[in-house]
Parts: structure tokens; C-alpha cells; sequence
């Protein structure tokens, strides 16, 4: 499982867990739907910025872990 993956695989699991579907997700964070989708299922490597507008749209923050 690449790196890309396996975060689009938590994002899923963050969202899913605090019961926002994509729809909500994309909007909070001005996207489409189809692009959270492709991001979940690790299709298209996020940058920074809309990597920390998803964690804060789920209430989490970007760790670093060595």
C-alpha cells in the first residue's frame, strides 16, 4: 500500500466515523465530491492545503510521526 493510499484509507475512516458523507466533506472544504472520492481511494495525491483543509473539516490536525 503506497503512502497515498493508505491516507486516502484514514480520511475515509475519520469521515465515516464522524458520519459526514463526501458530499459534506467537498463542500465544507470547496471541493467536488468526485475529487474527495478520488482522494479516498488514493487515485490522486493530495497537496498540503487540501490535506489540512480535510483534517480540519474533521476536526484533526497533520502529524508528523518519526
Amino acid at each position: 500500500m503506497t503512502d497515498r493510499e493508505r491516507i486516502g484509507r484514514r480520511i475515509k475512516e475519520i469521515r465515516i466515523k464522524k458520519g459526514m458523507s463526501q458530499f459534506k466533506l467537498a463542500e465544507l472544504i470547496g471541493l467536488r465530491q468526485q475529487h474527495i472520492a478520488r482522494i479516498e481511494s488514493g487515485l490522486y495525491s493530495t497537496g498540503i492545503d487540501i490535506l489540512s483543509k480535510i483534517a480540519d473539516a474533521l476536526g484533526c490536525k497533520i502529524d508528523l510521526i518519526e
